[in-house]
C-alpha cells in the first residue's frame, strides 16, 4: 500500500460521521492487504506505531517537526510555529505549509506504508549524542517526498493523534467484518495480545486461530478498571461481594518466568529498573511463573503515604539506592492472570483469588466476602482510618477484563467527586509565576477519542507544582498566542469539583464548578481520561440527587 493511499483513506474517515460508515470503510480495505501492511495499517489508523504491549516510542516532539518542515518549507522556524498557532493543528498546518515546499529529494520516491513504518522504528531506536541529528534526517526526508496530505497524517502519528474519529471498537468491528469472524472473539484476543494489528491477521485465517490467543510472560495487557458506585448497589446487584482496601498507590503488572521478572506500569511502561526492591520481595513470593495485578504504595511508620511518593520512584532512573532507603515501597497483590502457562482471566474472580492465594506466598491485599452492607462499611472505615483511599468492592463471578471500566469493579471514596482530564492549554501565570503556566485548560473524551474541553483549573496547585508541570508541558507546546498556550496531550490531571453544570463555554456542553487540582496521573494515559458520557451519567444522577 502506498502512503498516499493511507492518507486518503483517512481523509474520507475524517470526513464520514456515522459509526456504521465508519467500519464499512475500514472493512472494505483490509481483505486487500498483505498481512505485514495489514497489522500496520490498523496500528496507523488508530494513530499508534507500535502494539500497545510495547514500550518502544519514537520520542519525537512538536519541535523536531516544526524544524524538518521549516527546513524542507524554506521557511524560518518561527514562521512555521505561527501558521501551525494560526491553524490550530499541526497536521492540517503542515499539510497548508508543504503545498509550498522548496527541498525535494534528488531521488524522490512515493512514499510506501511499510517503509514510512521502518522509518518510524529506526527513529524509535536512534540513540546518543548523535541522535537529534539523525531523527531530524529521517523527518526531513519524510516531508521532502510526502504530498502535502501524506506530510499531515505522517506529522500526526509523530505526535501520536491522527484525529480521525477512529477508536478500538470501530477497528474491532472492521476486522470481524472483514474476515467474517464474530466481534467477540475479536474482542477476547485483542485483550489477551494487547494489539489489534496482530489480531486482525489472526482473524484472518478464521476464528480458531482468535481463540488460540493466550496472554504471554512479558508481554503486558491492559489493566482491568473500576467504576464509581455504591456498597449497597453493588450488593443489590451481586449479593455477598469482595471488599479489599483501595490504595492510593500506582497500578503494577508484575510478570514472572523463573529467575526473570518485569514489572509495567498502569501506562505499560516497563518501571523494573526503577523497583528493584518489589521485584525482589515478589520474586520470594512465589515459585510460580505468574503475572500479577496489584498496586505499590509508599510507607512510613507504617502508614501509607500519599501517591507522589511512589511516583517519584516509578520517574527514577539515577540514584535508586539512595531513594530506597528514603522511600520504602510495599507492594498489594489483589488478581492473578497467568499461572505456569495457564490463562486466567476468563476464570470468576472468586476462584482466581483462591488461586493467587494458594500460590503466592505475601503481599496479598486483605480482603472480606459479604453481602452484610454493615460489615463491608466498617471495613471501609477501617481502610480509611488507616489511612487508605477507600475500598474496592467487587463482583465474585467477574471475569478479568483488560482494559474493560465495567460495572464488576466499584470505587468507594469519600464524598469529594474527582475526575481524570487531559492537560491540552495553559495561559502564562502572572507576577512572580509569569515564566510559569498559572492555569490550565482540561479536556475529557468523546466515543471517538476526540478531546473535548470541559473546564480550567488553576487551584490547588502549589509554585513547585507549577514548576514540575512547566518542566513536563515545555516541550508538548504546539501553539502560542498571546498569553495561551496549545499542547500534544499527554498530561493527565485528577481535579476535584463541587459539582457539573450545563455550559455553553465548552465545546463538551458541560463545566466544572470550583474545579481544584488534586494530583498528576502520571500512571495513566489520555485513552483513560473520562469520556463524555460518563459525564453525563455523573450529571444525571447529581441532578436525581437534587
Amino acid at each position: 500500500m502506498e502512503f498516499l493511499e493511507f492518507s486518503n483513506i483517512c481523509e474520507n474517515l475524517e470526513s464520514t460521521g456515522g459509526r456504521l460508515d465508519t467500519i464499512d470503510i475500514i472493512a472494505e480495505v483490509l481483505p486487500g492487504l498483505n498481512d505485514d501492511e495489514l497489522s500496520v495499517f490498523i496500528r496507523f489508523l488508530m494513530g499508534k506505531i507500535f502494539p500497545d504491549w510495547s514500550s518502544e516510542k519514537i520520542g519525537i516532539g512538536p519541535n523536531l517537526i516544526f524544524e524538518s518542515v521549516a527546513y524542507v518549507v524554506g521557511r524560518n522556524k518561527k514562521e512555521v510555529i505561527k501558521s501551525i498557532s494560526s491553524a490550530g493543528d499541526v497536521g492540517r498546518a503542515v499539510e497548508k505549509l508543504l503545498l509550498k515546499k522548496e527541498q525535494t529529494s534528488f531521488f524522490s520516491e512515493s512514499l510506501d506504508l511499510l517503509e514510512v513504518y521502518r522509518d518510524f522504528e529506526y527513529l524509535a531506536g536512534v540513540g546518543g549524542n548523535r541522535s537529534q541529528r539523525e531523527k531530524l534526517k529521517v523527518i526531513k526526508r519524510l516531508f521532502a517526498n510526502g504530498t502535502p496530505s501524506e506530510g499531515k497524517y505522517i506529522s500526526r502519528l509523530m505526535l501520536g493523534e491522527l484525529r480521525i474519529g477512529v477508536g478500538e471498537g470501530n477497528i474491532r468491528e472492521a476486522i470481524a467484518k472483514a474476515f467474517s469472524v464474530p466481534p467477540s472473539s475479536v474482542e477476547h484476543a485483542h485483550q489477551a495480545a494487547n494489539d489489534l494489528g496482530e489480531i486482525a491477521v489472526l482473524a484472518r485465517k478464521g476464528e480458531e486461530e482468535l481463540l488460540k490467543v493466550k496472554i504471554e510472560l512479558f508481554r503486558p495487557v491492559k489493566m482491568m478498571l473500576a467504576k464509581q458506585g455504591t456498597i449497597a448497589g453493588m450488593i443489590s446487584d451481586y449479593g455477598a461481594i469482595a471488599a479489599e482496601y483501595k490504595y492510593d498507590g500506582t497500578r503494577f503488572q508484575f510478570h514472572k518466568k523463573g529467575d526473570s521478572c518485569r514489572i509495567y506500569s498502569r501506562k505499560l511502561e516497563e518501571v523494573t529498573d526503577a523497583l528493584p526492591d518489589i521485584s525482589s520481595m515478589l520474586l520470594s513470593s512465589t515459585e510460580h511463573d505468574v503475572i500479577l495485578d496489584g498496586e505499590v504504595i509508599a510507607v512510613k511508620d507504617e502508614r501509607p503515604m500519599p501517591f507522589q511518593y511512589v511516583l517519584r520512584r516509578f520517574r527514577r532512573k539515577h540514584d535508586i539506592a539512595d531513594h530506597m532507603e528514603t522511600i520504602k515501597l510495599v507492594p498489594n497483590l489483589f488478581d492473578i492472570l497467568y499461572l505456569d502457562g495457564e490463562m486466567l482471566i476468563d476464570l470468576p474472580f472468586e476462584k482466581r483469588r483462591e488461586i493467587l492465594e494458594q500460590n503466592v506466598s505475601s503481599f496479598i491485599a486483605p480482603q472480606i466476602v459479604s453481602k452484610d452492607i454493615n460489615e463491608i462499611e466498617s471495613f471501609y472505615k477501617n481502610a480509611l482510618d488507616d489511612g487508605h483511599e477507600g475500598i474496592m468492592v467487587k463482583s465474585r463471578a467477574a471475569h478479568y477484563t483488560p482494559g474493560i471500566r465495567g460495572k464488576d469493579w466499584t470505587k468507594i471514596k469519600p464524598a469529594v467527586d474527582t475526575i481524570d482530564l487531559a492537560v491540552i492549554g495553559a495561559e502564562w501565570g502572572e507576577g512572580k509565576r509569569a515564566h510559569l503556566f498559572g492555569s490550565f485548560l482540561l479536556a475529557c473524551q468523546d466515543e471517538r477519542g476526540e478531546l473535548l474541553p470541559v473546564s480550567k483549573v488553576a487551584t490547588g496547585l502549589s509554585d513547585d507544582m507549577l514548576a514540575s508541570v512547566f518542566e513536563i508541558l515545555k516541550d508538548l507546546v504546539i501553539t502560542e498566542s498571546g498569553k495561551e498556550v496549545t499542547f500534544e496531550p499527554e498530561l493527565v490531571f485528577e481535579v476535584g469539583y463541587a459539582e457539573i453544570q450545563k455550559s455553553v463555554n465548552y465545546r463538551a456542553g458541560y463545566a466544572l464548578r470550583f474545579p481544584r487540582f488534586i494530583r498528576f496521573r502520571d500512571d495513566k494515559g489520555v485513552d483513560e481520561i473520562e469520556t463524555i458520557s460518563s459525564i453525563i451519567d455523573r450529571f444525571t444522577a447529581q441532578s436525581n440527587n437534587k
